[in-house]
């Protein structure tokens, strides 16, 4: 069992990962902030943004700086749930089966456009998120510690994609939108990408590995023994539980919802240096880690209202509890 950091060290770990990080993604601070929080919690998250927002490059710099397998998936309307967790197959020397194991088997998986593929190979992420394993012919296969998946999917409304299932929203511990960046990031992004460069890709040579595998479940069991008072974990219970209540949603937060509260704001009470959960760790992480677990009702949705402004109005209404 790795051994626990204490919080100083392990902070100065991820400002090292985080300032790695944003070295080839700008103007994502927030976004950066949040799948780190996800890292740290042993989480998964989904990234949903137009194309070009720099979902797919944010995952690979994550990935060369923690080391460790990365793998990666481009998902397809034609893409087999076979295809993502593996199969078994006839060896012709041997004449026996054998498994061929797919390409969840990882530390890092990236499911690009989740949501361009069907629902049935969707699903196939199920057990692998869940319980960090892959049963294949009856057997179960576990996977190597940490595993993290981060998922991105272009916005519904766009031609060609399938809706996750609720059941597998709620697998994902947050769900991460990014935006268009500000002026000047924008401009450090074109700079970055044309500047004494022929074609357009995805560089992430400038970012370097600071931790490897056994270094994150260090960093995990760090943030899972911050401190955490009985009034924050009622503060998240009452948040959660206020979503149930508010007209215009029609469908609340479950209970996985108040508990991706308090382990998404560990992970950012220990990015802030802090041995102890706070209300505010709670509140900067309303938005997503609940904006996936909601449903809002069609009036909301005819007046342009979304998740995110309901989630704040809720926020606004519950009293955080004071020292």
């Amino acid at each position: 069992m790795s051994a626990v950091l204490d919080p100083s060290s392990a902070t100065s770990q991820l400002a090292a990962l985080r300032a790695e990080v944003l070295k080839v993604v700008h103007g994502q601070d927030e976004a950066v902030d949040h799948l780190l929080a996800t890292f740290l919690a042993g989480g998964h998250a989904l990234l949903e943004g137009v194309p070009g927002m720099g979902k797919t490059l944010m995952v690979l710099a994550l990935a060369r700086a923690c080391g460790g397998r990365f793998s990666r998936i481009q998902f397809t309307p034609d893409l087999m749930p076979s295809d993502v967790t593996g199969h078994a197959m006839l060896d012709p020397e041997t004449r026996r089966f054998r498994v061929r194991k797919g390409p969840v088997f990882a530390n890092l998986l990236l499911a690009d456009e989740i949501n361009r593929a069907p629902a049935k190979t969707q699903a196939s992420l199920l057990e692998v998120m869940q319980e960090q394993q892959v049963t294949i012919e009856g057997e179960a296969h576990l996977l190597p510690p940490p595993f993290l998946c981060l998922a991105t999917q272009n916005p519904i409304e766009q031609e060609g994609t399938y809706p996750l299932p609720e059941a597998q929203l709620d697998r994902f511990l947050l769900k991460i939108c990014m935006d268009y960046p500000s002026a000047e990031a924008e401009q450090r992004v074109v700079q970055a990408v044309t500047l004494g460069r022929v074609a357009q890709g995805l560089d992430v040579e400038a970012v370097r590995q600071v931790i490897d595998p056994a270094g994150a479940v260090s960093l995990q069991a760090a943030a899972a023994a911050v401190t955490v008072d009985d009034r924050v974990i009622e503060y998240a219970v009452r948040l959660v539980r206020a979503t149930r209540q508010r007209p215009g949603i029609a469908v609340g937060a479950g209970t996985r919802g108040a508990i991706s509260l308090v382990r998404a704001g560990r992970a950012l009470a220990l990015m802030e240096g802090r041995d102890f959960l706070t209300p505010d760790d709670i509140k900067g992480i309303v938005l997503p880690a609940l904006r996936h677990r909601i449903v809002l009702a069609p009036e909301l949705e005819i007046e342009g209202q979304g998740a995110d402004e309901v989630l704040e109005a809720v926020v606004e209404s519950v009293e955080a509890p004071r020292r």
